[in-house]
Formats: C-alpha cells, sequence, structure tokens
C-alpha cells in the first residue's frame, strides 16, 4: 500500500489529480485480484491515512469506482468490490503505441525482441531511474513492424530489482510488456515523460528499419513511472514515418 503523504507529494509533482491516482490504484489492485469480488474496502479515514491524501479524495475517487461499477456503496456494510471488470479491459487499456497510416487509419503492430542483456546502471541510466549506478539492470532491444516492414526499433531497461524472475532468453518478453508489468510484478504504469525528435538515421537504424541513407528518423526518448510516481522504466524510440505517423493515447 502506499506510505503516507511523500508519495503523494511525488504524484502531484506529475500534474496528475490526487484522486485519479488513488482512483487507478484501487482499479488495478481489483484487476490483479488484490482487492477481491466482495471485499470490504477500509472506511474512507483509514484509506485516507493509507495513501497520504484528504478525505475528500478519496470520497472522489470512490465515487468514480462505483458510478463506474467497480465498487458498491452499501448502508451497513461500507464500500464493497462488485466483481465487474473496468469499462476498458486490460489488453485495450495497455495497447501503448498507436501508429496510424498516411490516410489516419490505424495501424496494428507487433514486435520482435532481438536481444537481452543484464548489466549495471551507468551514471546517467541510474540517474533517469533514481537509483544507485552499478544497480543491476534489464536491457532489451525490439523491433516494431507493421505488416512485416519494420517501422520502429527501440531499447527498454529496468532497475532489475523490480522484476525478480525477469524472463531469461529474449523470445520469452511478452508483446505486451506494461500488461507483463502489471500482472507478474504489480507495476502499473501511470505516467510517462516523452522527448519528441528528428535525427539523421545512423547505420543501426538503416539496419533494423531497411533504410537507404541518408535518411531521417523520428526519435521517442521516455521515462515511465509506475503508480508510486518512481521512475521504473527508461526507453529509447527510433522510427520511419515515411509511410506512419505515431500517436500518443495513454488513458
Amino acid at each position: 500500500m502506499p506510505d503516507n503523504s511523500a508519495n503523494a507529494a511525488r504524484l502531484s509533482d506529475l500534474s496528475l489529480p490526487l484522486y485519479e491516482v488513488v482512483k487507478r490504484q484501487i482499479t488495478e489492485a481489483i484487476m490483479i485480484g488484490a482487492l477481491e469480488p466482495g471485499s470490504v474496502l477500509p472506511s474512507e479515514i483509514a484509506l485516507a491515512q493509507t495513501y497520504g491524501v484528504a478525505v475528500g479524495t478519496i470520497r472522489r475517487a470512490l465515487m468514480d469506482l462505483t458510478n463506474e461499477g467497480l465498487l458498491s456503496r452499501r448502508r451497513k456494510t461500507g464500500t464493497v468490490v462488485t466483481g465487474r471488470k473496468p469499462q476498458h479491459g486490460l489488453r485495450l487499456f495497455f495497447q501503448y503505441f498507436r501508429l496510424h497510416g498516411l490516410d489516419g487509419s490505424l495501424s496494428k503492430s507487433v514486435t520482435k525482441v532481438t536481444s537481452l542483456e543484464l548489466g549495471e546502471a551507468s551514471d546517467e541510466t541510474a540517474a533517469k531511474l533514481q537509483i544507485e549506478t552499478g544497480r543491476p539492470i534489464v536491457h532489451f532491444h525490439r523491433v516494431r513492424y507493421i505488416d512485416d516492414r519494420p517501422i520502429m526499433h527501440e531499447t527498454l531497461t529496468l532497475p532489475r530489482e523490480r522484476v525478480p524472475g525477469f524472463p531469461q532468453k529474449q523470445e520469452d518478453i511478452p508483446p505486451l510488456f506494461y500488461l507483463h508489468l502489471l500482472e507478474n510484478y504489480g507495476i502499473r504504469i501511470s505516467a510517462i515523460r516523452e522527448q519528441i525528435g528528428a535525427d539523421l538515421a545512423s547505420e543501426d537504424d538503416a539496419r533494423w528499419l531497411n533504410l537507404t541513407l541518408p535518411a531521417a528518423v523520428m526519435t521517442i526518448d521516455e521515462v515511465a513511472y509506475d503508480q508510486m510516481a518512481v521512475p521504473v522504466l527508461i526507453s529509447a524510440h527510433r522510427a520511419t514515418t515515411a509511410d506512419h505517423r505515431y500517436v500518443n493515447e495513454i488513458q
């Protein structure tokens, strides 16, 4: 469970309303089975102390979840988990990248992991993940395809301590990685900070994306934060935009 107001302060730094943060944490607890159907939530005062927020914030979150059908408010019993599914199923919720054709149509992409490494955090990586330099990390590379054509390649890095038992073979890393983090480690990606730019394609870009140099690529550098506003994943994406556009639709 969250720990007092320090967590709330970090969450507020991400410009995310605190009631929405609490709402998402309760939702994910329901989705991963930590709160089973029929469970009775603690009182609003107890929840406010647990999450380190005001009672009014808890009340707003519970009201929204009740309106959405995940909770039921019963006069004598209290607030009860109904067992209904969220409005957005997990697999829809975790479709993070939206790639559209030039005509505006949504394109479905598939990913293939090409390498997996275990290493130690450099100064730069440690600073982004807010861990000590030299701490163990997981680092993997994958290519994103549309209709068998490579359109983006990306590297993802996260602290190994957050993902014990992480797949040891690259082919075992699931394509819906955010969903994997939630279902296996209780880590919910709740906020992402992106820096989007453009660059001349490198030889690696040409190899992974089948480009003829010179060419240009779009770059997306990200830091992803968990439900406690702790950075958990850094990633770097390089993509060709000759036939597709990237649309960010995080909900």
